[in-house]
C-alpha cells in the first residue's frame, strides 16, 4: 500500500479554501490537470454520495466519489471508483486548518493507493507532484482572480489615491423619515484594512429608525445611516488578505454608513458571498439572517418539542424565526397586526398566528398552550409587549429580548422574574460577530439554511436608494412584511 501526503499554507481565510474545496465538482475550475468533469446523474456536488466523472488534460478518464463532507472540520474524503490509470483502491483526504493569524490556511491532502509493482515511485509522484502540488498552486492562481472582470478593470483604471463620487441618503438631524435626503457624496480610496465597496443591494432594518431617531446615538448628523449591504470590491487597501478586486460581498455591521452608491469602510466584517446567493438576497439577510441564527442557536438553543413565541412574526427576522425554529422541531406562536400577515407568517411556519393590534396576546397564548405559557419568547417589539410577555411565558421560560419597536423597556425588578423564575436576555447580535472567526462561522450558517431551504426569502420591498424615506414611512406604518432593499 502506498501512501502518499502533501501540505500547503494559502493565503486566503479558510472559510473563502473551503467554498471552494467542498464543491465536489469546482476542480475543473482551478485545478490545471483537470480538463472537463460533471456530477453524474445531477446530484448537488456536495451531496456524500455522489460521483464525479471527469477527463485529465493527458486524456486519462476517471471516476471518484465522495465520502464523507464535513462543513464544520472542513474534511471531505474521496475514492476512485474506476480510473484509466493502473491506480486501486485509491481514497483521499483533504483537511484544512486556520492559521493562526486567521487569513490563511493549512491545507493538508493525502491518500493511500495500490500500484503495479514496479511502478509504485513514478504513481506516488504523478499523485503528489501532480496532482496535489499543481492543486495547490492551481488554487492560488485560482483565488488571485477577481471574481468580476468588469470590477478588475474599474480597479485598473481608477487611479491610486481617486476619490470616487456617488450618491447616498444622509440623515440631516434626529427626527422622523423626512430628515432624510437625497444627495451627492464621494467615497475615498481605501486605507490601512479598508475596501472600496460598489454597492448593489441596501438592507433596511429596524435598528436604522433608531439611529435616525436618535435613539441608539451612533451618529452625529449629518450622516449616513444603515448597517448592512452588498455590492462588488473595487480596491482593497494595505493589508487585507481576504477580498479582492471583483469580489462580491456582504456585511452586517456598525458603524452606520451603508445608505450609498459607493462606500469606503473597514474590511474586518465584510464576506465573500458564496456564488448561489444574489446580491438583493445578501442585503436581504445578512443581518437578520444572522440575527436569528444568534438568536435561534446562541442566545436559546431552540429545541425539538418547544413552543416558541415569535413577536411580529411576519417581519424581516420574525419570517426567519419561524422558519427555522420550525425546521429545529418548535412549535411556533406568533403575533402579528392583520389578517394578511397572519396568512404570511403561517405560510412559513407560524403554526398559530395571533392577530392582536393592541399587543393583547397572553390569553390566546395560554389557550393554545392548555395553561402553560411557552417556553421563549423572541421579542422585537420592547415596552408594548413587556406585561403580556411576563404573563404568556411558562415557568422558567426565557424572554429574549432583542428589539424595541415600541420603546425601550422599562427597568424589571429582580422579584418580578424570580415569581416564575424566568430568565431575560437582551442580546445585540454585533457582539456575536465581533471577531472574524465568530462572525464566518455564523455567515455561513445562514448561507447554509438558504441553501437547505430552511430559510426562504421573498423580494417584497424594494425601493430606490432615494427612496429611503418612503420605506422608513412603511416600515414604521407595520405596512411591510419581510425584508426590505435600497437599490442604488
Amino acid at each position: 500500500m502506498i501512501k502518499v501526503t502533501r501540505s500547503a499554507v494559502i493565503d486566503a481565510p479558510i472559510e473563502r479554501v473551503w467554498d471552494v474545496l467542498r464543491d465536489f465538482n469546482s476542480h475543473a475550475a482551478w485545478h490545471p490537470a483537470v480538463a472537463e468533469s460533471e456530477i453524474e446523474g445531477g446530484e448537488p456536488s456536495d451531496q456524500v454520495g455522489c460521483v464525479r466523472r471527469f477527463t485529465l488534460r493527458d486524456g486519462n478518464r476517471i471516476r471518484e466519489q465522495l465520502l464523507a463532507l464535513s462543513d464544520r472540520e472542513h474534511l471531505s474524503t474521496y475514492c476512485i471508483l474506476d480510473a484509466t490509470l493502473p491506480i486501486r483502491r485509491y481514497v483521499a483526504t483533504l483537511a484544512l486548518k486556520r492559521v493562526t493569524d486567521g487569513e490563511r490556511t493549512f491545507w493538508h491532502w493525502q491518500s493511500t493507493f495500490d500500484a503495479p509493482p514496479g511502478r509504485e515511485r513514478e504513481l506516488a509522484d504523478l499523485v503528489g507532484t501532480g496532482v496535489y502540488e499543481g492543486g495547490f498552486e492551481g488554487l492560488r492562481a485560482y483565488l488571485r482572480r477577481p471574481r468580476d472582470p468588469r470590477e478588475s478593470e474599474r480597479a485598473r483604471t481608477t487611479l491610486s489615491g481617486d476619490v470616487l463620487p456617488t450618491q447616498g441618503v444622509v440623515v440631516s438631524a434626529f427626527g422622523g423619515p423626512e430628515v432624510l435626503h437625497h444627495q451627492s457624496l464621494s467615497a475615498p480610496p481605501p486605507g490601512a484594512g479598508q475596501v472600496r465597496i460598489r454597492q448593489t443591494a441596501v438592507g433596511v432594518n429596524y435598528i436604522d429608525v433608531y439611529v435616525r431617531a436618535g435613539l441608539y446615538r451612533l451618529i452625529d448628523p449629518p450622516a449616513s445611516l444603515g448597517m448592512e449591504a452588498a455590492g462588488v470590491v473595487i480596491d482593497v487597501g494595505p493589508d487585507v488578505a481576504h477580498l479582492l478586486p471583483g469580489d462580491r460581498v456582504a456585511y452586517a455591521c456598525p458603524p452606520p454608513g451603508a445608505y450609498v452608491g459607493v462606500r469606503t469602510m473597514s474590511a474586518e466584517q465584510v464576506v465573500v458571498l458564496p456564488d448561489d446567493v444574489d446580491d438583493e438576497i445578501a442585503a436581504a439577510v445578512m443581518l437578520k439572517g444572522m440575527t436569528a441564527a444568534c438568536l435561534v442557536h446562541r442566545t436559546h438553543r431552540v429545541r425539538a418539542g418547544e413552543t416558541v413565541l415569535v413577536h411580529a412574526a411576519a417581519g424581516g427576522v420574525g419570517l426567519f424565526l419561524c422558519q427555522w425554529a420550525t425546521a429545529l422541531g418548535a412549535r411556533v406562536v406568533g403575533t402579528v397586526s392583520s389578517d394578511d400577515k397572519a396568512r404570511l407568517a403561517r405560510e412559513h411556519g407560524c403554526e398559530l398566528p395571533i392577530v392582536s393590534r393592541d399587543h393583547r396576546f397572553a390569553r390566546a397564548v395560554h389557550d393554545a398552550t392548555g395553561g402553560r405559557g411557552v417556553d421563549v419568547i423572541y421579542d422585537g417589539l420592547g415596552r408594548a409587549a413587556l406585561e403580556e410577555n411576563l404573563a404568556a411565558l411558562a415557568r422558567c421560560g426565557h424572554w429574549v429580548s432583542y428589539g424595541q419597536a415600541t420603546g425601550p423597556l422599562t427597568p424589571l425588578a429582580p422579584e418580578t422574574l424570580s415569581e416564575k423564575s424566568l430568565t431575560l436576555s437582551r442580546p445585540v447580535v454585533f457582539h456575536y460577530t465581533a471577531e472574524r472567526t465568530a462572525l464566518h462561522e455564523i455567515a455561513q450558517e445562514t448561507f447554509r439554511a438558504l441553501r437547505g431551504g430552511v430559510l426562504r426569502v421573498e423580494r417584497r420591498h424594494r425601493y430606490p436608494l432615494a427612496s429611503a424615506a418612503e420605506a422608513h414611512r412603511d416600515l414604521e406604518a407595520r405596512r411591510t412584511s419581510g425584508p426590505l432593499v435600497l437599490l442604488p
